[in-house]
């Protein structure tokens, strides 16, 4: 199946706890290349989510922020560094006997020293790893699912124009086939006169000497590449009416397509093939941009 790998998909899902944000942006990568931001709370689920995207797409640098909203925000955790605290206790009671300080140590002291008081997000105590999950996977397949309807749409676009340069691709191999096929029966008709001038002159066995053309014009025949290329367009058609990823496949067929063109170019002989055959290495390229972005 042709599939676009460039997609955007933006999801919420509710439930009493709170709210579960999902964005994912997807771009054309070589491999599946996953960059995954949660919410410290959740991170425990990150091997749960890179589990759900593995499984369900296949190719692509894919970006996913997970945002987390809680309804009811739990009291921050302060604790005193009690070490910290009595060193500098001492520290200044030694200044205050050396008449360097006066007065006694406040708590703005203590809030103005970072080493004294350590301020963090109090840890949930039900577990929110447990009672969110259902929700999290919930937002992950929805946007998934939505990402991969844009995709699909996408991809649709890229079969029509891909099978638009397939037609033409195809019509450009028999107009090549076509010219090859007089150009061979011309290059055997010019040798055999030649060799009908050379025989008047000389003692020639004239049925060896017309089979040797034979084989000569015989080196320019691309029916076996054409063959092959035709071979190619069908297995094309295959793979893009299979529900399986196909990108890589494409893009190898596309070089195997390119490489017969290059034998044919080489081999066939007749008036204007360089042209054609420019002209549909010029199409097996525009098709390699596109089906870089095919999933």
């Amino acid at each position: 199946m042709i599939k676009s790998m460039t997609g955007f998909a933006s999801l919420t899902q509710d439930d009493e706890r709170g709210t579960i944000g999902v964005t994912i942006r997807a771009v054309n990568h070589r491999f599946l290349d996953l960059q995954l931001r949660m919410p410290p709370p959740m991170a425990e689920l990150e091997s749960r989510v890179r589990a759900v995207v593995q499984r369900r797409l296949g190719r692509g640098r894919v970006e996913i922020s997970v945002a987390l909203q809680l309804r009811h925000q739990s009291a921050p955790q302060v604790e005193l560094n009690q070490q910290f605290a009595e060193a500098l206790k001492a520290a200044i009671d030694d200044a205050r006997a050396r008449g360097l300080v006066d007065g006694a140590l406040t708590p703005g002291d203590l809030l103005r020293l970072p080493q004294a008081l350590s301020i963090r997000e109090r840890p949930e105590t039900t577990g929110i790893g447990e009672t969110m999950m259902a929700t999290l996977d919930t937002a992950i397949e929805g946007a998934i699912d939505q990402l991969e309807d844009m995709r699909v749409r996408e991809g649709a676009h890229l079969r029509t124009d891909l099978d638009a340069r397939k037609a033409v691709l195809a019509a450009l191999i028999a107009r090549i086939a076509t010219a090859a096929d007089m150009g061979r029966q011309q290059l055997e008709d010019r040798l055999l006169e030649r060799a009908r001038e050379i025989a008047g002159s000389l003692p020639i066995d004239h049925i060896a000497l017309s089979q040797e053309v034979v084989r000569v014009a015989q080196r320019s025949d691309i029916t076996e590449e054409v063959t092959r290329f035709h071979g190619h367009l069908a297995h094309w058609a295959a793979l893009s009416d299979s529900p399986e990823p196909c990108g890589r496949k494409l893009d190898f067929l596309l070089q195997e397509m390119n490489r017969e063109v290059n034998t044919i170019g080489s081999k066939a002989d007749g008036m204007q093939i360089s042209e054609v055959v420019i002209q549909a290495k010029a199409e097996l390229e525009r098709m390699r941009e596109q089906v870089q972005n095919v999933e």
